[in-house]
């Protein structure tokens, strides 16, 4: 165990300290001067060669102060000056593995000698090499939790010591315990914790015969106690999944203007610790560089932000999963259906398979924000695979995809990628976000049919709507030569006829043609229905299509009128009675 334990009479303490030389007329008077306090300059640990200064302070009627080490005289004593012993003040220049030791003092008054003070244990360090400090199971511990801290070495050290940083209080000492490699260990619990302080430590190691002669001191290890102040965001560039011999970037950011950032993984024995700088005003950050990459730094990442002026950390960010892919070489593939190449609106899946049995198969898009798509696999048609849908894709989707197996020991550890599969999704961009892994929907071609019958209501009722117009339009055609055709027929006898509004086209027919007229509106009743008749006669009078007369009648009821001459003066022969019709010309 640690050293000897501190004396409570005056005879035992002069037995342990060789080189206490008291004279006779010297006399020791326990409890009428109270005893001194010894303490050392600038710590009682000191590297070797550096200097050191052991102060005993007594009363302030205090004429001469000493200085022994137990079990052991240093001869360094005898050669301090005077002036600086009266002042109580013993001052090493430099220190060396000589020096250490346990040492008490005393200070003479009123010719008496006071009791001695407390031990003061001086340690010199760096003599053997550092060991090594870590916390199991990891160093980021809960508030109010407990942790185990491991010093071990391949040195056959007789026993180890744990100093907590920043804080003078005494080491905790443990014998070594052999390890199964040959190597000596101890362990220290350290607990409960909170993030109010700092929680620094560094161990030693030192050999059985040579208690205060210790070895180089281990790495500062600090323990990560997390506080609920606003928690970082954590990202990475380029991506979650990297290949070995890849370099990544975590960053950890936050608006909360944190000085220092922490980074950890999950069951890592350490963290990495970087300050912070500010990229633009109110944002602060830490760029923790990885690589080359290799299958240890697979894991699940967090980080944590802190200001200079407070040993409290935030809380942690949330978590970031770090993928190492060709850890496997077992061929994985990945196919989609119905197609590479599919329309806006339909379902697709993305099938990946492997011979082997892996325990979850991994989706990702390239370029994408969002982290892979997990699912477990299934054991089908003599091959494990796992369907990866999307439904109602979009432009969006379009893009490379590959897919990779993992095993549940370790999640974090990927095969070899599947050949790339181009997705091409035709049709108006959607959103960004991620592909959605729920089950599959209507069918595409469910979409296709209610498109078409949507489609052929629209044309019939625009069908309908056409046929409406036209109806509507010879329907009032019809309304106008029947009102016509009544205001010529009931026009009284010896009424003037209106003007025709062409004379061109409709003219007097002569006395020669009166015959020819007759017979062909004779023509006309012979062959007129009861209910009408409707004709279309085109005639061209001559070559100019100007002279073309059109005459169209449509549903007209042609009447024969005979119109009795007037009685002939004497002298001129009586007329033939003429024939006509009355043509409405439109």
């Amino acid at each position: 165990h640690g050293p000897v334990s501190s004396l409570k009479h005056l005879q035992s303490w002069r037995d342990h300290c060789h080189g206490l030389s008291l004279g006779p007329r010297t006399h020791v008077q326990a409890g009428i001067l109270p005893k001194p306090t010894l303490w050392a300059e600038p710590d009682r640990v000191i590297t070797q060669g550096s200097p050191v200064t052991l102060r005993c302070q007594g009363n302030l009627e205090a004429g001469e102060y000493r200085l022994y080490r137990e079990r052991k005289s240093a001869s360094w004593i005898t050669l301090v000056r005077p002036e600086l012993v009266k002042k109580g003040q013993f001052r090493i220049p430099s220190t060396t593995w000589e020096d250490a030791g346990r040492y008490r003092c005393l200070y003479y008054s009123h010719s008496w000698w006071s009791e001695p003070s407390d031990p003061l244990e001086l340690v010199v360090t760096g003599f053997y090499r550092k060991p090594t400090l870590s916390a199991l199971p990891s160093p980021v511990v809960t508030s109010g939790g407990s942790v185990t801290l491991q010093c071990d070495s391949q040195v056959a050290f007789g026993g180890f010591i744990l100093c907590k940083e920043g804080e003078d209080e005494h080491p905790q000492c443990l014998n070594s315990q052999p390890h199964a490699h040959g190597s000596f260990q101890a362990v220290f619990s350290v607990g409960p914790v909170s993030p109010s302080r700092r929680w620094s430590y560094r161990c030693y190691g030192y050999e059985s015969r040579s208690p205060y002669v210790w070895s180089l001191p281990s790495d500062l290890l600090e323990l990560l106690v997390p506080g609920v102040s606003k928690k970082p965001s954590l990202s990475v560039q380029p991506g979650p999944v990297v290949a070995p011999g890849d370099k990544l970037t975590l960053q950890c950011g936050s608006d909360a203007g944190y000085d220092r950032f922490v980074l950890y993984k999950e069951g890592e024995r350490d963290f990495l610790q970087r300050p912070g700088r500010q990229p633009q005003a109110g944002l602060s950050q830490a760029n923790f560089t990885l690589g080359p990459v290799s299958g240890s730094h697979g894991g699940q990442y967090r980080c944590s932000g802190a200001h200079n002026l407070s040993s409290e950390w935030s809380a942690p960010s949330d978590p970031l999963d770090i993928l190492i892919t060709g850890q496997f070489y077992d061929t994985v593939s990945l196919s989609v259906q119905p197609g590479p190449t599919v329309a806006s609106g339909e379902n697709v899946t993305l099938l990946c398979q492997s011979w082997r049995q892996f325990h979850t198969f991994l989706l990702t898009k390239e370029g994408a924000a969002h982290p892979p798509l997990r699912l477990r696999s299934k054991y089908r048609a003599h091959q494990h695979q796992a369907e990866f849908p999307m439904s109602l894709v979009t432009s969006a989707h379009t893009g490379t995809y590959r897919c990779y197996g993992s095993l549940s020991s370790n999640p974090y550890l990927l095969s070899v990628p599947s050949d790339p599969l181009e997705l091409v999704v035709s049709g108006p961009s959607g959103d960004s976000s991620p592909p959605p892994t729920g089950p599959r929907s209507t069918p595409g071609l469910g979409r296709y049919l209610e498109a078409l019958i949507g489609v052929s209501v629209a044309f019939i009722l625009l069908l309908f709507l056409l046929l409406f117009l036209v109806l509507r339009r010879q329907r009032q055609s019809k309304h106008k030569i029947s009102d016509q055709r009544k205001t010529d027929f009931q026009r009284p006898a010896g009424a003037a006829e209106p003007e025709p509004k062409n004379r061109g086209l409709l003219r007097r027919p002569s006395a020669a043609a009166a015959v020819q007229e007759e017979n062909l509106y004779a023509a006309v009743k012979d062959t007129q229905p009861e209910d009408g008749v409707e004709l279309d006669s085109r005639a061209a009078a001559s070559e100019d299509p100007q002279d073309v007369t059109y005459a169209q009648l449509q549903s007209l009821t042609l009447r024969r009128e005979a119109t009795e001459p007037p009685p002939s003066q004497e002298g001129e022969p009586p007329a033939e009675p003429s024939v006509y019709a009355t043509l409405a010309i439109h």
